[in-house]
């Protein structure tokens, strides 16, 4: 099978390029021909957020990747589609996540459908963006409309995709699978050196971009809960700040956390994220919306209890009591769990639970899901 994917990927950095990469190695793992046509633009510095929107990691060398497309150029798209048209694949895959790549997605799709053989398929990782702006409405449905069929990673997605798709295209669901190329698990006091953290204390986990919808603020107001000042126990927020910084700092600050909260403002690099992982107790994502999180599936990979909260789709694969907490969007229900776990010693129960969850999220059910919509 020729398959293309067209998105995020190497140089580019972040979970959803994260996400591409790992595919195409699942489908060259697989045997497929794959080929992933990324950004020579993605963003216009001007519109985006952090530092850089590139990896520091070393390229994938398993599949072939090409810089060929730019999001704000309509002479590219034609020369993209064009060029995909004439490679004629039986695959294309559009990794979607935001409006603001809509119209580029359906023009090259559009274009490369008219050899009458490639189909392709829109892999939703949001439909309805986090930060909603005045595009999606305008140019979301075509996208959808240039699509013949659909695959998301949580439920909550493909009710919204269900919502915009008025021709009832093939569409399915397969739960974000396991990132598992950060790393092994190792010794939790080898990571904590290599962090240089104090081992006299346990640590919590806020791991990834800031942003505000992802309730960096609920979390610290649960920390500042007194019944957890019991414990020989910190928080370690570690990702990039899309958000201005200095509310959070105060917050810290002014609910008397300083001691207890170490902050890297910084993106964490791939080889870098084990540490991370590995010195925690357990991962929390106190989101205030969600659709699905990477975070979660590396949190399953190193065998960490994670407590979310019941906001979109992080609640349908967590299940509340097995492998971690899932509760309201709301510091006392936050603190409420983080005490329990702690009085109640649920670390080793909990990761029994982790071990046999994390068997149901392989790349390979992704990769058979494409092949049966196709």
């Amino acid at each position: 099978m020729k398959v293309v994917i067209v998105g995020p990927a190497y140089p580019y950095r972040g979970g959803i390029a994260a996400f591409t990469d790992r595919l195409a190695k699942e489908f060259v793992d697989e045997g497929a021909d794959i080929e992933v046509f990324t950004f020579e633009l993605q963003y216009p510095s001007l519109l985006f957020p952090g530092k850089t929107q590139y990896s520091e990691s070393d390229a994938p060398d398993a599949f072939k990747i090409a810089r060929k497309v730019n999001s704000i150029n309509p002479l590219n798209w034609r020369k993209v589609g064009r060029e995909l048209m004439e490679k004629a694949p039986d695959l294309v895959i559009f990794a979607y996540w935001m409006s603001f790549f809509a119209p580029g997605y359906s023009k090259i799709a559009r274009i490369v459908k008219r050899n009458g053989h490639t189909k392709c398929i829109g892999l939703i990782h949001n439909m309805i963006p986090h930060e909603k702006s005045a595009l999606d409405k305008l140019f979301t449905p075509g996208f959808v409309e240039a699509m013949d069929g659909f695959v998301t990673l949580s439920q909550s997605v493909l009710a919204d995709v269900a919502s915009l798709d008025k021709a009832g295209k093939p569409k399915c669901c397969v739960p974000h699978p396991l990132y598992d190329h950060y790393g092994e698990i190792q010794d939790r006091q080898k990571s904590i050196n290599e962090l240089g953290l104090d081992g006299d204390f346990r640590y919590l986990l806020f791991f990834g971009l800031v942003r505000a919808y992802k309730g960096l603020d609920l979390l610290i107001d649960a920390f500042a809960d007194q019944r957890l000042r019991k414990y020989p126990l910190k928080l370690v927020i570690a990702g990039e700040f899309y958000d201005d910084p200095k509310p959070y700092l105060e917050q810290i600050e002014n609910r008397g956390l300083k001691d207890f909260v170490v902050v890297n403002n910084q993106f964490i690099k791939d080889n870098e994220v084990k540490y991370y992982f590995n010195a925690a107790d357990m991962v929390v994502q106190p989101y205030k919306s969600a659709t699905q999180s990477g975070v979660t599936q590396i949190a399953y990979h190193f065998e960490k209890p994670v407590l979310v909260t019941g906001v979109g789709g992080l609640k349908e694969i967590i299940p509340d009591g097995k492998v971690g907490y899932v509760v309201e969007p709301d510091p006392k229900a936050i603190a409420d769990a983080l005490v329990d776990f702690y009085d109640n010693d649920r670390y080793e129960f909990f990761v029994e639970g982790v071990r046999e969850e994390k068997q149901k999220y392989r790349w390979s059910k992704l990769t058979d899901a494409v092949k049966n919509l196709l």
